[in-house]
């Protein structure tokens, strides 16, 4: 998700200041000219953001580093509200080109599926009869913030192999060819939209190991051409490997890099199984990013042997030798052996390839602390019982160029004023603002320069929806991707129970509060694509209705992206961060409203914990069940009902939604929506509403107060340092990759008449 990259480029060069000016002496208006690119959305949510962050970091830092993905020609979708539904429109960024990209044909690699496996008379074995497809790579420069460091973005795209081979064409093959190409290039075409949900679609298999494959084929080149020394054998040739090439496995996605190695060492370099097994497990580290089973990739086992038949003998044999240490450690204790298989049997037989990962990389980590906690207790239990040495944590981060420099220029001026720009690339220096934590005149400045960024944002909402907003009212906020771990709905909940506290009582005293919820919603995801309609029907009715005015208005914010995080982050009074506790391995939109000023209200979930140690107790609103809470709630037996039945307030809500009168064109649509909320409530919006509406009145209390709630916003601007994506690189730079930066030192331009 890489977003923008002119305004972004402009920054890290140095030159924005400028290239603003040189447009205002032409008479144009730089943000006219900005507003012209499309978002890069070439990757799901919070993970594919997190790797655009970070290779920001890698730059700024000065470590020598690429980023490998897909160029896909449509991105992720383009949401579009029609009558209350989410309607999916394909993301044509490519339409005009991309002026940031260089292909490099001199780099073409064939990547091969389907086929058979035989022995060859040496012994090694021999992957025949496949169907090959080329990578064409795509460059696009990284440049860090005020350093000499350009790093490499390599998208590939699929290319059919026919269009490199006129014969084909000439012999009168034309149609096939095109239908060839066609059938290859599809690989490419389109990002999958599912996000924390495995679909095991065999597309999505291909797309994952034309990734792997072409990128490991580049990575052995780069490091043989690097090589000055003259070597006796393949095994000493590829012996340092590990010291000179670290991969960090980005989730699972790219997991059959593992069995992909293994082959080109063994198969092509003739390298032997225990060689190229410690040449592999040295290379590797594996980065968890979801307990939630649902999106725990587990490929069928046929789908394999049909697409990658040897990857299947290599996953096989890791399986069988991974057993037998299983075994060795762990004598007699079967049920241990079938829970650590990689294969499961259960439903048919698959692969789990979170297991791969672990059992094939030499680190394994989760993104919070809370999280990588929970990989020991739950998801990993067996395997770090059998190697606790391999787990870390590398808690989650931002950049603090994107996700301040750039998007909050009215906060930086201030911060600027006030403790200098050394924060721009050391984000601890945040905390010099703790010093002005009593001073009236800064807080009313920074009061100040959020109303401006909620103007703008309201601004934004009235052009595109035609809906004024109150600046005065608190701008609560939740955007992210739907799903009902992260529980729009309990904060819809809320948003109507204030509606029917204005219907009850117009003329009591009511803080007012501007709601937006933003966030696509997988095509396929059907309880997520109910989600956002209901939320745009219940925005329908409070929108419209005169008794309300403007103490309450609810806004969709529609087609959630990058570049108009950029506007929602520096705008934000209050961030809703209400996952149920255990569900949420990090977060980092959470960090971004932090770094921004916004307070936080949410569960002792992902980073909000962390979040919750830097800034103390006193400046976010935390609510609701803990993980051992959610725990005992499910053993004693959770039933929704008896919440119902005490709580009358939230029955008469669930009624509403069931009798369609938020719906009044169509009563029944949210009929089953409310019955899978009170018979399967699997992330127990109903037991955490209480609480949570208790912790709103607090968060309302507050808000009435600017001068505490500025306190508050300054506590968190100056407790955000440990969440700069900078601390999180070099951390896993430091204690997995065992990587220096380099620093890039460039002679001054030549003068005189010489030059």
């Amino acid at each position: 998700m890489m977003g923008r990259t002119l305004s972004n480029t402009m920054l890290n060069l140095g030159i924005d200041s400028s290239c603003d000016e040189a447009l205002y002496q032409l008479g144009l208006d730089i943000e006219d000219l900005e507003s012209e690119e499309p978002d890069a959305g070439l990757g799901n949510g919070g993970l594919g953001r997190l790797a655009a962050c970070f290779l920001d970091s890698l730059a700024t830092l000065g470590y020598p580093a690429y980023g490998y993905g897909i160029r896909y020609q449509y991105g992720l979708f383009n949401q579009v509200i029609s009558d209350c539904d989410q309607i999916e429109k394909p993301d044509s960024w490519l339409t005009y080109g991309n002026p940031w990209e260089k292909a490099r044909p001199e780099y073409l690699i064939p990547v091969k599926f389907y086929g058979s496996v035989r022995t060859r008379p040496d012994g090694r074995k021999e992957w025949v009869d496949t169907q090959t497809v080329i990578a064409m790579p795509y460059d696009t420069p990284i440049p860090g913030y005020d350093v000499n460091t350009v790093n490499t973005m390599r998208l590939w795209s699929a290319k059919s192999p026919k269009n490199f081979d006129l014969s084909y064409f000439n012999h009168g093959n034309y149609i096939d060819a095109v239908l060839d190409s066609n059938m290859a290039e599809n690989i490419s075409r389109v990002l999958y939209p599912n996000d924390n949900f495995f679909e095991g679609k065999e597309l999505r298999l291909k797309q994952e190991y034309f990734m792997v494959a072409a990128t490991l084929v580049d990575i052995i080149r780069r490091y043989n051409i690097n090589q000055t020394e003259t070597f006796s054998s393949k095994s000493q040739q590829y012996a340092a490997f590990p010291e000179k090439v670290a991969i960090q496995l980005n989730d699972t996605h790219p997991s059959l890099a593992v069995p992909e190695l293994l082959r080109i060492l063994m198969d092509e370099e003739g390298l032997t199984w225990d060689e190229a097994w410690k040449i592999s497990v040295g290379t590797f580290a594996y980065t968890n990013h979801t307990i939630l089973p649902e999106a725990l990739e587990r490929w069928p086992v046929s789908m394999l042997e049909r697409v990658l038949p040897r990857h299947l003998e290599i996953i096989y044999h890791i399986n069988y030798l991974h057993l037998q240490n299983v075994r060795d450690r762990f004598p007699g204790d079967d049920d241990r052996i079938r829970r650590m298989s990689l294969v499961e049997e259960t439903g048919g037989k698959r692969i789990n390839m979170a297991y791969l990962s672990v059992v094939s990389s030499h680190a394994v980590n989760g993104v919070a602390a809370i999280h990588s906690s929970l990989l020991t207790t739950s998801l990993f239990k067996d395997f770090f019982e059998m190697n606790p040495e391999k787990f870390q944590n590398k808690t989650n981060g931002i950049t603090p160029r994107r996700w301040l420099l750039l998007c909050n220029p009215n906060l930086c001026d201030l911060l600027a004023e006030k403790i200098g720009d050394g924060w721009r690339k050391d984000l601890y220096q945040l905390e010099k603002l703790k010093d002005y934590q009593s001073d009236k005149i800064f807080l009313q400045q920074l009061f100040k320069a959020k109303q401006e960024n909620k103007r703008k944002l309201a601004q934004y909402v009235f052009d595109k929806y035609g809906i004024e907003l109150n600046i005065g009212s608190m701008f609560d906020i939740q955007v992210k991707r739907i799903h009902e771990y992260k529980r729009q709905t309990l904060n819809l909940l809320h948003v109507i129970s204030l509606y029917n506290k204005i219907k009850s009582n117009p003329n009591a005293d009511f803080v007012p509060r501007t709601v937006m919820f933003g966030g696509k919603a997988a095509p396929g995801y059907h309880t997520a694509k109910q989600t956002v309609s209901l939320i745009c029907h219940v925005a329908n009715i409070i929108n419209n209705d005169p008794i309300v005015g403007d103490k309450l208005k609810v806004v969709f914010l529609e087609n959630y992206r990058c570049s108009l995080a950029e506007i929602i982050m520096p705008a934000a009074d209050l961030s809703e961060q209400i996952s149920l506790a255990g569900t949420e391995a990090s977060g980092t939109g959470n960090m971004k409203f932090m770094l921004n000023g916004a307070l936080t209200i949410g569960t002792l979930d992902g980073a909000n914990v962390e979040m919750r140690e830097e800034m103390g107790d006193d400046n976010i609103f935390i609510f609701g069940m803990r993980i051992p809470d959610v725990e005992k709630l499910w053993k004693d037996g959770y039933d929704t009902r008896r919440y119902l039945a005490r709580i009358p307030e939230l029955d008469l809500i669930l009624n509403q939604i069931k009798s369609g009168y938020f719906s009044p064109g169509n009563p029944h649509k949210f009929q089953d929506f409310v019955d899978n909320l009170v018979n399967n409530d699997r992330f127990c919006v109903i037991a955490d509403y209480e609480a949570y509406v208790e912790c709103q009145e607090r968060v309302s209390e507050l808000y009435l107060d600017w001068m505490k709630w500025s306190e508050k916003c300054l506590m968190n601007i100056a407790s955000s340092g440990k969440f700069s994506s900078d601390r999180t690189i070099k951390q896993y730079a430091e204690e997995i990759w065992n990587i220096e930066p380099i620093t890039i030192d460039l002679s001054p331009p030549k003068t005189g008449e010489s030059n």
